[in-house]
């Protein structure tokens, strides 16, 4: 008895066996710098088609995936009753996720924008394949959606949330690169932060700190030491005394002009603060006021000599390491959790300069997730890539890409603004990363299917593929790397160490068996596959050697002809946008 829970729909027993393609690169339409290479990849075709055939060579090398799937079928099924467009969109996100959970590493992960239209089919999905307990979180992000119909009768609330599934391959190596961090203009953030009730704590001012005088050492614990100083002149006021003896009582002024010297304390439990409660207890300090100088073994200042400072034997946390500075404004940081209600949808029609008004989503959003979820070099995956903005993003921040997109926007929507990336394009998230110019990818679209039904009815040989083309072709159906040998002619692919395949349109008989005796090794073991040979070779075959016929050894693989199992649909959400004034 399967005890196992999950969600069924009509049609789910049905697999989809899609056939497992090569890709062709477009030299016309890469975008390559001169004398340099790149692995990065934009993919003109089905996604399904396209996933399917990138399936053996990225297999468990993906750090981070994010899909903006077509929320909401609508009028691509409009034939259809509910339950079955229901079905119909289930199985086609099936057949995607299951390839996407397989290319990722096991301390990848993925995170899959939605509506609420399909989100409790899709939670339930995600957890079949990729694990309850891998589910990491819902992130909740405002939008600013078009009413939905009904939404000013009463019928409906208008929707202006979207979410986003997070799920790791492996909850177990799952780490979050970057907490998301909220920012707020100080003064206001100190507001809204009483007016819910809360203390407000960064409400002292090191006017005057000596440099401390020295008292001793002690070990940091991994074999470091750990200078302990005595501070014996410090000067402490309030920020309101501030206020009112230096500003006319404006505490604005007061907090922008000494932000660097406002402290508050804590009583955080850490092992430092525990040596240094222990290495004080004897040493007199009429001020209170004590300071290390160490090196820390990680986070951000990980090998770098600091100074920290205690306080009756109380932490001291600056607000300076709490806020930015932006447009000469003071922006207090502070975790972001699983609300993401600051993201600004104004404007997005000109980031990357491509017009896409429907649907496109702001690179600020994509870089926030691929920050949390990756590091500079790691590859991220989009395989619904709509107007080109996760690779736009991830190519900025220093990712290698794959996108995929159907149609003709991936000419000119995709290649056009990865095109104007590269040559230094200045929108969206440009200056925030420092981005300039450079960088490359190459272009590449689906081959057409393998095997064509002839006038007759019976499977043959697509005549588009050339000799190359047909062992690429086969070695993705057989589980090989096409690789051909510069010497053997029979090493064409490989698997394992000493495991071959050849492919040939050439009729197979014994003298060519013979041939390649003369030169195969005791280990070494050949998978041959041809269009035809002479059966009377299968007796007495040597060990190492087997034959298979083509195309009839592969239809049972896949299913071939398909070119588009479609959710490539363009029916994004829509967006109201608030245009700035210029």
């Amino acid at each position: 008895m399967n005890n196992k829970l999950e969600l069924m729909w009509y049609g789910k027993d049905k697999e989809i066996k899609a056939e497992p393609r090569i890709l062709i690169e477009r030299p016309d339409l890469s975008n390559i710098e001169k004398d340099h290479d790149t692995s990065n990849m934009l993919i003109h075709g089905d996604n399904l088609l396209a996933l399917k055939a990138l399936e053996k060579e990225f297999a468990n090398k993906i750090k981070c995936i994010y899909i903006d799937p077509p929320y909401n079928t609508g009028a691509a099924f409009e034939h259809y009753d509910d339950n079955l467009e229901h079905s119909i969109w289930l199985s086609l996100m099936r057949g995607r996720l299951l390839i996407l959970h397989n290319l990722l590493r096991k301390d990848g992960s993925i995170c899959v924008q939605i509506d609420a239209t399909e989100l409790a089919h899709l939670k339930v999905l995600m957890d079949e394949i990729f694990g309850r307990n891998n589910f990491v979180n819902i992130i909740a992000v405002k939008t600013k959606i078009a009413g939905v119909s009904g939404s000013n009768l009463g019928k409906s609330l208008q929707d202006n949330v979207e979410f986003i599934l997070l799920y790791a391959k492996d909850i177990n190596n799952f780490l979050l690169n970057v907490i998301p961090q909220k920012k707020e203009e100080l003064i206001e953030y100190i507001n809204n932060y009483k007016l819910q009730g809360k203390s407000w704590k960064y409400t002292s001012v090191v006017k005057y700190i000596d440099e401390g005088t020295y008292i001793k050492s002690f070990s940091a614990g991994n074999g470091d030491l750990i200078k302990l100083y005595r501070h014996d002149k410090v000067v402490v006021k309030s920020i309101n005394q501030i206020a009112q003896e230096e500003f006319d009582g404006n505490i604005n002024k007061a907090y922008y002009t000494y932000i660097d010297k406002i402290f508050r304390t804590t009583n955080a439990q850490t092992s430092i603060r525990k040596k240094v409660i222990d290495e004080t207890k004897d040493v007199v300090s009429s001020t209170g006021f004590f300071s290390i100088e160490y090196a820390p073994i990680k986070g951000k200042n990980s090998g770098k000599s600091i100074r920290s400072y205690y306080k009756d034997n109380n932490l001291i946390a600056w607000l300076k390491d709490v806020v930015s500075w932006r447009d000469k404004k003071i922006l207090k940081l502070d975790v972001m959790g699983n609300i993401w209600d600051d993201i600004q949808y104004n404007n997005l029609t000109k980031e990357g300069n491509v017009q896409f008004p429907n649907g496109k989503k702001p690179e600020i959003l994509v870089k926030r997730i691929i920050e949390m979820i990756s590091e500079e070099g790691d590859w991220v995956l989009d395989s619904f890539l709509g107007s080109g903005t996760t690779c736009a993003v991830a190519h900025k921040m220093n990712r290698k890409w794959i996108g995929i997109e159907l149609g003709e926007q991936c000419y000119d929507q995709c290649k056009k603004r990865l095109d104007n990336v590269i040559a230094g394009e200045q929108s969206g998230i440009s200056s925030s990363v420092n981005w300039q110019t450079g960088g490359g990818y190459k272009f590449y679209e689906l081959a057409p299917t393998l095997i064509q039904t002839d006038a007759f009815g019976q499977p043959v040989i697509n005549k588009e593929y050339s000799p190359e083309m047909l062992a690429a072709a086969v070695a993705k159906h057989e589980g090989y790397k096409y690789n051909p040998d510069n010497i053997c002619y029979w090493k064409q692919s490989k698997s394992e160490e000493k495991s071959y395949l050849y492919v040939t349109t050439q009729h197979i008989n014994e003298n060519a068996i013979n041939n390649i005796l003369s030169d195969i090794q005791e280990d070494e073991f050949l998978l041959i596959v041809c269009k035809s040979f002479d059966s009377l070779i299968l007796s007495g075959l040597d060990r190492r050697i087997s034959i298979k016929k083509i195309p009839q050894s592969l239809l049972k693989n896949c299913e071939f002809g398909i070119d588009n199992y479609n959710l490539n649909i363009v029916c994004p959400p829509e967006y109201e946008e608030d245009e700035d004034d210029e």
